[in-house]
C-alpha cells in the first residue's frame, strides 16, 4: 500500500492528568479533504495545535510521506508543507490585498544590496493566484477589510498554496459566516483539493462537511468516535455519532420522561 501523504497514528496530548486527546487516528492524501468534526471542547484545536507544531503529542506519531515527523515549532511545520489558516485570520485589515497575500515575503527587485518591493509582480501574483482559486479580485489595491468573510478566508487559501503548503489546515473557516460566505468557502476546498493540496477541514458542522470531504474523523471530548471514507458513512450518522449518539438519544429519552420535549424532538446540532 502507497504511503499516506499525512497519517497520524494514535496520537494523545495530556496536560498534567488532563487528557486532551486520547489515541486519535486519521490520514489524508494529496487531493483529498479529511474533515476533522466536534462540539467545542472535542479536542479539535489540540489536535490543529500538535499538527501546526504548536505543541507537541505525549504518545503516537506523526508520518510524512512515510516518514517520523515531530514539529517542534510552527515554523518547523511550515517548513514541512503544512499550513494552517487559523479561524481569526493573520491579515491587516486596513493594508491592500496584495500586501496581506505576501506579508513580509514580497518579490523584490533591485541591484545587490539595494533591493525594493516589486509591487506589480506582487499585484500581478496575487491577482493571478486568486483567480486560480476563482475569485476576481477588481483592485488588490482595496483593503482586504473591505472583502467579505468568505473572500478573506479565499485569500488566505490562496497565499497558503502559493508558498508551497502541501498540507492545508483550516480551522473553522465557516464558523462565524452566513450560507451564502460559507458556499464560497467550500467553493475554495474543492478548488485547493482539485490543485493537488491536502486539506484537513476543522468544522462544527456536518452540513458543511459531507459536501466536500472523502474522509471524516470524529471527535468527542478528546477521543476518536471513528475515522470514515465518505462511502462509509451517511450525513445522518454523522451527525449522530458526532452529537455523541448514544449520549444523545439518553438524553431526549430523559427530556421526554421530563415533559420537556414531544417525542421525536428534532435536535439541531
Amino acid at each position: 500500500m502507497a504511503d499516506h501523504l499525512l497519517e497520524l497514528d494514535n496520537i494523545s496530548k495530556y496536560y498534567g492528568n488532563i487528557i486532551a486527546l486520547s489515541d486519535v487516528s486519521t490520514f489524508v492524501n494529496a487531493g483529498e479533504v479529511t474533515c476533522v468534526l466536534g462540539d467545542n471542547g472535542a479536542g479539535k484545536s489540540t489536535f490543529i495545535k500538535i499538527l501546526a507544531g504548536v505543541h507537541q503529542q505525549t504518545e503516537g506519531s506523526i508520518r510524512m510521506n512515510g516518514q517520523e515527523v515531530r514539529f517542534d515549532s510552527p515554523r518547523d511545520a511550515l517548513s514541512n508543507g503544512i499550513a494552517t489558516v487559523y479561524q481569526d485570520l493573520a491579515m491587516v485589515p486596513l493594508m491592500s490585498v496584495w500586501r496581506n497575500f505576501f506579508l513580509g515575503a514580497e518579490p523584490t527587485k533591485g541591484i545587490g544590496p539595494v533591493r525594493w518591493i516589486d509591487k506589480a509582480k506582487a499585484k500581478g501574483i496575487a491577482k493571478e493566484e486568486m483567480a486560480k482559486m476563482g475569485i476576481d479580485i477588481r483592485d488588490t489595491e482595496q483593503p482586504v477589510g473591505t472583502l467579505s468573510g468568505g473572500e478573506r478566508q479565499s485569500v488566505a487559501i490562496a497565499r497558503a498554496g502559493y508558498f508551497g503548503a502541501k498540507v492545508l489546515i483550516l480551522d473553522e473557516p465557516t464558523s462565524a459566516l452566513g450560507v451564502k460566505q460559507s458556499g464560497v468557502v467550500l467553493k475554495r476546498i474543492v478548488e485547493a483539493r482539485k490543485q493537488g493540496l491536502a486539506v484537513i477541514f476543522i468544522t462544527h458542522n456536518p452540513r458543511h462537511a459531507y459536501p466536500v470531504g472523502n474522509r471524516f474523523l470524529i471527535l468527542n471530548r478528546g477521543h476518536s468516535m471513528g475515522s470514515f471514507a465518505k462511502e462509509d458513512i451517511s450525513i445522518e450518522e454523522l451527525t449522530r455519532l458526532m452529537a455523541g449518539g448514544a449520549e444523545l438519544e439518553a438524553l431526549e429519552h430523559e427530556l421526554e420522561a421530563a415533559g420537556a420535549v414531544s417525542p421525536g424532538g428534532h435536535h439541531d446540532g
